[in-house]
């Protein structure tokens, strides 16, 4: 039998496979990230064998990823196919596939491998692979370097700007791919929209840094996502790009945060990005967790 959860009451069995965010699939569905309609199950004799589950910002009508798949280890990969396969029909396009795994994952690659398999059964395929890191917040604060100077952007339309200005060159995946089908302008307006202004956290704190002379050089947005403290983006102009601008930015970005008492920060940054990973390592940032994310061409 395959079919979403009727309600809060099946959250247990739903929870029955194993990962990290079945503790917050609860709090999810009452604040609006997730909806019965969005957890299936793939149930035999009344026992949990596969599930699939879509995850949104509070108010979308719809899903932006799917962040949890799984199939029981005592059964067939193609119970898992079928039901990712019904709970992505009802939905009017299909959205990115996300997963945490362990940062060494590919010592012990099968049940991820599994995963990826049945997602590329239904036509999906790896899109790119992300560091996820951690600041404990027993860390020190990062002293400042005196560089840049800091204030909060004027407007939207300056952020935007520097936004827009820091997409040249990216090496973000999901950055590059933005730039295919629509302008650094165009990309930069809708992230800032869809995306920073529903962070639950003051915009108060976000930060642009800026030379002696007042030229900004970039910009960091600290913030609360609604599970932990993050480095929401960061960005060096290109011009000044390769004087490691960023360990300042990153560095205000993180003791903003840490003055909140947060018990941790995080972030994340792509594989392919090495600058920007030698600039989290350089801070104190570990990598925990990668993440993988899969999508579906055309």
């Amino acid at each position: 039998m395959i079919r979403p959860i009727s309600g809060p009451t099946e959250i247990d069995l739903f929870n029955t496979l194993p990962y990290q965010l079945n503790d917050q699939i609860a709090k999810d569905l009452a604040e609006g990230r997730r909806h019965d309609r969005w957890l299936w199950m793939g149930l035999r004799a009344g026992r949990l064998v596969a599930r699939a589950g879509f995850w949104s910002r509070p108010g979308d009508a719809d899903p932006l990823v799917i962040d949890i798949f799984d199939v029981a280890a005592d059964h067939d990969l193609d119970d898992g196919v079928r039901v990712l396969e019904r709970a992505l029909a009802t939905v009017r396009t299909r959205p990115e596939y996300t997963r945490f795994v362990a940062p060494d994952w590919r010592d012990e690659p099968g049940p991820t491998t599994l995963r990826m398999r049945a997602i590329e059964t239904l036509g999906g395929r790896l899109f790119v692979e992300r560091l996820r890191l951690h600041r404990p917040g027993t860390a020190p604060l990062p002293a400042p370097a005196g560089r840049l100077a800091f204030r909060e952007p004027r407007d939207a339309d300056e952020l935007i700007a520097l936004m827009t200005r820091v997409l040249d060159g990216t090496l973000d995946a999901h950055g590059r791919d933005e730039l295919t089908r629509r302008s650094a302008g165009e990309a930069a307006r809708a992230q800032y929209h869809e995306e920073l202004l529903r962070y639950p956290s003051p915009r108060e704190w976000w930060r642009v840094g800026v030379l002696p002379d007042g030229t900004p050089a970039g910009f960091v947005l600290p913030a609360h996502n609604g599970y932990n403290p993050v480095i929401a983006y960061i960005g060096v102009v290109p011009e000044l790009r390769g004087r490691r601008l960023v360990d300042d930015l990153l560095a205000e970005g993180t003791r903003l945060l840490m003055e909140q008492r947060v018990p941790h920060v995080r972030a994340a940054t792509d594989v392919g990005n090495a600058p920007m990973a030698a600039a989290f390592a350089r801070a104190g940032y570990r990598v925990f967790e990668r993440q993988l994310d899969m999508v579906w061409p055309g």
